[in-house]
């Protein structure tokens, strides 16, 4: 997609989720409602959902798409890089990242953006996978950073 135009598309979703989001505080209401929305608006997005940490564990949360790892590896993957650098984690081809964590095979390019708690301790990632190489850049980085920052 031409970047102008995500741009553009990001901008209507984050203005969207911005106004649903004002109808609930339930935090697992609100990452639904994120999730359902880029993955059914964002066509290169296969699977998009969030990992949270729970008692030291990277558990699966709400997503959209294929069947999920219920638990990730500790310290393993792109979600724990996101997790142990705290920064949002661009892969073009998860076949070359080390200890790539192979949920769907299908999976070719992965993004993920850690969110925070009002103290500035990391939660958990939003993982976005997708079946096509290089899908990620940083106006994915950038808008998934604002809406993830809405939570």
């Amino acid at each position: 997609m031409d970047k102008q135009k995500k741009k553009e598309r990001y901008k209507r979703l984050l203005a969207q989720i911005e106004e649903l989001l004002k109808k609930c505080d339930d935090e697992t209401a609100r990452m639904a409602t994120i999730v359902a929305i880029l993955y059914h608006k964002l066509d290169y997005f296969f699977w998009c959902g969030f990992y949270r940490m729970v008692h030291g564990q990277l558990i699966v949360g709400t997503y959209q798409g294929t069947v999920a790892c219920q638990v990730l590896a500790e310290d393993k993957g792109v979600c724990w890089a996101g997790i142990n650098e705290q920064s949002t984690i661009i892969v073009p081809d998860v076949n070359k990242f080390p200890g790539h964590i192979a949920c769907d095979a299908q999976s070719k390019s992965e993004i993920v953006i850690p969110y925070k708690d009002k103290a500035g301790n990391v939660k958990g990632v939003l993982d976005v996978d997708s079946k096509e190489f290089d899908s990620f850049d940083e106006v994915d980085a950038e808008y998934l950073e604002k809406i993830i920052a809405l939570l």
